[in-house]
């Protein structure tokens, strides 16, 4: 009870009265038992309770706002000591000039004063080691929301990072491809501009942190695909199988569009004539699972790259769900295949 109060004051600002209430029941009947009036009993334990709830309001004050350092710890017993040698000697005196006619009471007073001492100051020393423990763990559990807090910024600003990376690297690989195309292909060129504008307006303004369904992700894929086709022509072909109904699954915007950016750049590099790329997905009990196949030649030299496209989202992946076992990739035969799981709460 006690140290419900010292550590959340608030919500525990009775607990303090209680206590002292319970206190001056049970000294009123064991004095009952005691053989002493109930008058005189009363009087007895009423001062006493309130001495009680006196001395845990001002140890629950002063150690809320001051806390004893590891050399100092000896006023955990030194303060309730000295507060309970103040109560039992203020009780005494005080009931030594109420009950000044009653030598009975008197002498009861009298025989029982060390034992009052040490009972209240166990409770004291007890109450002071409870508030100090109450202090410690409420700067415990701030200290770990502020550590939870700026873990969570932190994830976020990576996650932004990772989103202004990709933008401008899809974007570098177009504007290379426009450049390609000036000089040969004028007409090309225009049209591959005005379509990598229309998705650049449609992704860039997006809030990087916001989820979409899959519907709308795959319409951006297409709009990549387009600006793709105007480079590739005839020899790029892409084939959708995915799950009647998987439509409104929600995914991490763009999450897509990097692993198709490196089907494409790894698919098309070495071969000649046309090439397929599967994109397919459906759901798996609580995952959306996707998988991304392209054409390998095993034996042609791989196509120079940093490898940003599945790093990237394999990063994405464990900051968004802790977890390193939702990406898989590697060559199986003449494919090359990449495999998403995404973890749906609906």
């Amino acid at each position: 009870m006690l140290f419900n109060a010292f550590s959340n004051p608030k919500t525990g600002k009775w607990i303090i009265p209680g206590t002292g209430i319970v206190w001056f029941l049970g000294c009123f009947l064991l004095q009952i038992q005691q053989g002493l009036e109930i008058e005189t009993a009363a009087a007895d334990s009423l001062v006493f309770g309130v001495i009680v709830i006196v001395s845990l309001s001002v140890i629950q004050s002063m150690f809320s706002y001051f806390l004893p350092k590891k050399e100092n710890l000896g006023q955990l017993v030194g303060i309730p000591l000295m507060l309970s040698v103040l109560g039992v000697v203020a009780h005494r005196y005080l009931l030594s000039w109420w009950f000044s006619e009653e030598s009975e009471y008197l002498d009861f007073l009298r025989s029982t004063f060390y034992l009052r001492l040490a009972v209240l100051a166990g409770v004291e020393v007890l109450s002071a080691v409870l508030a100090l423990l109450a202090s410690k763990l409420q700067d415990q559990e701030q200290l770990n929301q502020r550590e939870s807090q700026m873990l969570q910024l932190s994830k976020d600003a990576e996650l932004a990072q990772l989103r202004q990376q990709l933008q401008p690297h899809f974007l570098f690989n177009s504007l290379n491809s426009i450049n390609a195309l000036v000089g040969s292909q004028p007409q090309k060129a225009r049209e591959m501009v005005l379509q990598l504008s229309e998705f650049l307006r449609g992704t860039i303004r997006r809030d990087s942190q916001s989820w979409i369904s899959l519907s709308e992700e795959l319409n951006y894929l297409r709009m990549y695909l387009d600006i793709e086709r105007v480079r590739f022509g005839h020899r790029l072909l892409v084939d959708f199988q995915v799950e009647e109904g998987a439509e409104a699954v929600k995914l991490p915007q763009l999450l897509i569009q990097p692993l198709v950016e490196n089907a494409i750049k790894h698919g098309l590099y070495g071969l000649t004539g046309e090439v397929k790329i599967e994109v397919s997905g459906k759901r798996e009990g609580n995952y959306f699972v996707l998988e991304v196949k392209n054409p390998f030649d095993p034996e042609s030299t791989p196509a120079e790259g940093t490898g940003f496209g599945l790093s990237s989202v394999g990063r994405r992946l464990f900051l968004l769900f802790g977890r390193t076992d939702l990406l898989e990739s590697g060559a199986d035969g003449t494919q090359f295949k990449v495999k998403l799981k995404i973890p749906q709460f609906q």
